[in-house]
């Protein structure tokens, strides 16, 4: 989870607990096997106390999620500059996102993901939604770029959708399902120039 300040409250201050707990046991033993008992074992809480701050693995896990596309979703608020470059303006989005996929604890948890979902469809989609309003920083980039006539987008969230999956093509998918190490700082330098590049020259 991203680092907070301590809670003061002791009902905070279990939640915080569960929340670091559920992170622990659902990246070393997936979604299926994590049962609410092994969380509130691992908080050192009780099973009803759990359930008064989750009404179920679910929704636990969905919080978690929404935190981490929370925290990522926040460095891609980039605003658009009018006055500037587009060129460093689209690297610092995309460098901040590959930093996001490069974070272990984010692969580990979006490979559950992936995995839960296959077996929970309405997971699947609170998922989807979820990382679908955490990546709408770059299209408000691209639908503020395009009103000021300086890339010819029509449909922003569909540009937006493209350059993400130039970018996840290489620093996502392979590393999620096939394994694949992290991306070098070199890697990423070279993913992110050529993502924006292919980018500017279609839309640009």
């Amino acid at each position: 989870m991203p680092p907070t300040s301590a809670p003061t409250r002791l009902t905070d201050r279990k939640r915080v607990a569960i929340l670091d707990a559920a992170v622990a046991e659902f990246r070393a033993s997936g979604y299926e096997a994590t049962s609410m008992d092994r969380i509130a074992a691992s908080a050192g809480v009780s099973k009803r106390t759990v359930y008064n701050h989750f009404p179920s693995k679910e929704a636990l896990f969905v919080r978690i999620l929404e935190d981490m596309m929370s925290h990522g979703g926040d460095e891609l608020d980039v605003p658009y500059r009018p006055d500037a470059p587009l060129r460093p303006q689209l690297m610092t989005l995309v460098q901040r996102k590959l930093q996001l996929l490069r974070d272990p604890q984010f692969t580990d948890l979006a490979r559950v993901a992936i995995a839960a979902g296959l077996h929970h469809p309405a997971l699947a989609r609170e998922m989807i939604e979820s990382l679908d309003q955490r990546e709408e920083g770059l299209t408000t980039w691209i639908r503020a770029a395009a009103a000021d006539g300086r890339l010819r987008a029509p449909d922003p969230a569909f540009a937006a959708m493209q350059l993400h999956a130039l970018v996840k093509g290489f620093a996502f998918w392979p590393q999620i399902a096939m394994g694949q190490p992290p991306l070098t700082a070199a890697g990423q330098d070279t993913v992110a120039s050529a993502a924006v590049d292919m980018f500017l020259a279609y839309y640009g």
